[in-house]
């Protein structure tokens, strides 16, 4: 009689978990494993100038020679972008962002740069500068991973003129390390890349800052087609809904303590 009873209730189990599929399983195919491994990882290598001939030099080196032999290696979509100067910040920058898909690829592209014979060749003016001549005053060198809600890089849809277009790169400090983790998961949970992408604002990518200046750090990308276009969304998104709502949550508040904001255009030989 117990063997019975126990086949008895082997086979309503079997039935039951047949007629109750798992709901997550039918819905999506990514694990979080999944998106894990899709993330991409960005280095943004900002160039600071005090020259004109030095702009020109470094123009001349990323066009002609860089992008050229890191494309051969890869690594496609690469953003230029020139900083627009301002009454109170008048140094002139160049920003290059540099997409890779896992960190081997960024930690070998040094080596794979230096045993390519055009690169060096079509670089030579800028790689053999003198001591007292550099192309650049100083580079600065941000590493970052993808969020996990936009985990690559996307071009942005727009047709204005590069020259108007308004790229805006934005980084949000924290105070600490566990108030930043609760930002980047009001990007992610809360539902600010969702926002973003419903008004149009053109992401280029999200990052989670692993190594850089000012940590702990997220930084950002949206595009706009100009000033009127970017002052357009961004009142659309303040004055959304969802915004207020997610402002207002009590465990998002107070994990932004400091934010930059610079306003970038594309070069002519970018891919953004």
């Amino acid at each position: 009689m117990k063997t019975i009873q126990l086949l008895a209730l082997l086979v309503t189990a079997t039935l039951a978990s047949c007629g109750n599929p798992n709901p997550e399983k039918s819905e999506t195919n990514e694990t979080p494993e999944t998106v894990a491994n899709e993330r991409e990882f960005y280095q943004l290598k900002v160039y600071s100038f005090s020259s004109e001939d030095q702009v020109a030099a470094t123009d001349n080196y990323l066009q002609n020679a860089f992008i050229p032999a890191v494309k051969k290696q890869g690594i496609d979509k690469v953003g230029v972008f020139k900083f627009r100067t301002n009454e109170k910040d008048t140094v002139q920058r160049t920003y290059v962002l540099l997409p890779f898909k896992s960190m081997e690829d960024f930690l070998a592209l040094d080596n794979k740069l230096g045993e390519d014979a055009e690169y060096a060749a079509a670089g030579s003016a800028y790689l053999n500068a003198a001591y007292d001549n550099a192309p650049y005053d100083r580079i600065e060198s941000i590493l970052m991973q993808a969020f996990t809600d936009m985990p690559m890089m996307q071009v942005p849809n727009l047709d204005s003129p590069r020259a108007e277009r308004i790229y805006e790169l934005r980084s949000y400090e924290s105070p600490t390390e566990k108030l930043y983790v609760n930002k980047v998961d009001m990007f992610n949970a809360g539902g600010e890349v969702k926002l973003f992408d419903r008004l149009n604002f053109n992401a280029v990518f999200y990052g989670e800052v692993i190594s850089g200046a000012h940590m702990p750090n997220l930084i950002y990308m949206t595009t706009h087609a100009d000033m009127a276009t970017r002052d357009k969304n961004w009142e659309a998104f303040v004055d959304s809904p969802e915004w207020k709502e997610m402002s207002a949550l009590p465990k998002y508040q107070n994990n932004v303590s400091h934010a930059d904001i610079w306003f970038l255009y594309p070069t002519d030989y970018s891919d953004y």
